[in-house]
């Protein structure tokens, strides 16, 4: 007869800290995460932390962007423009979209680039299901949609299994400033946002949306924090 060892203990959730901000410049998030990168670089087993905020209206080049994909002379533009170290093509961050920057080690979870571009589809879809709208995955590309729509766009990078960058959900954003590119190098499909579905919806209701999808989809434990992320 086999006797279960009913004493063993489950597995503890790992922490993640969540720090809800508000809008913040994106040459300031970006300083933040590389700060926090070269941190957990030195030191692997620090805590892994959720940013979820707001920029105001800027465009950012994934390392290997293509120009071609702008529809403006970068020094007639009225908005910054940043090329970063992350993956992806040309997007536009503005207030209304809701951007949430990810610091995971991920050899604490799955040491996999394309499991972990999927849990993040994974995270907008569950938020958007709270809300009854069906998100979508197209093969092929990152990204979600909703009845053909690109609502929430992904670039990441990852050096060490350490993630910086992250997702941006369009909750209800002014979205005239994606006609100036070709988002996310992508020109047959529309651009929208959730308040094309849902009037009403705010980026504080989703923020806590977000969060819950993201403890339940990588069985993590969300901790809130107050005050400004300690940077190193």
């Amino acid at each position: 007869m086999i006797v279960l060892d009913k004493l063993r203990p489950l597995p503890i959730p790992r922490h993640c800290l969540l720090y809800n901000l508000g809008c913040v410049p994106y040459e300031t998030a970006w300083a933040w995460q590389r700060s926090l990168l070269a941190a957990r670089l030195a030191h692997p087993d620090l805590e892994d932390l959720l940013i979820l905020l707001e920029h105001p209206p800027v465009y950012t080049l994934g390392t290997g962007s293509s120009l071609a994909h702008l529809k403006f002379q970068r020094e007639e533009s009225n908005y910054s423009l940043f090329r970063t170290e992350r993956g992806g093509e040309v997007t536009y961050h503005c207030p209304g979209q809701l951007v949430g920057y990810p610091i995971l080690n991920l050899q604490s979870y799955r040491p996999d680039l394309h499991w972990y571009l999927r849990q993040l589809e994974a995270v907008l879809i569950e938020t958007l299901a709270h809300y009854g709208l069906r998100g979508e995955r197209i093969p092929g590309l990152t990204g979600v949609w909703v009845e053909g729509v690109k609502v929430a766009a992904i670039g990441i990078k990852v050096k060490r299994w350490i993630t910086i960058h992250g997702f941006a959900l369009n909750v209800c954003p002014d979205l005239a400033g994606f006609r100036e590119i070709v988002p996310c190098g992508i020109g047959d499909r529309p651009v929208g946002s959730l308040a094309q579905f849902i009037p009403e919806i705010t980026v504080a209701a989703v923020r806590v949306q977000v969060a819950q999808a993201f403890g339940q989809v990588f069985g993590c434990q969300i901790q809130p924090q107050g005050g400004t992320i300690p940077i190193p």
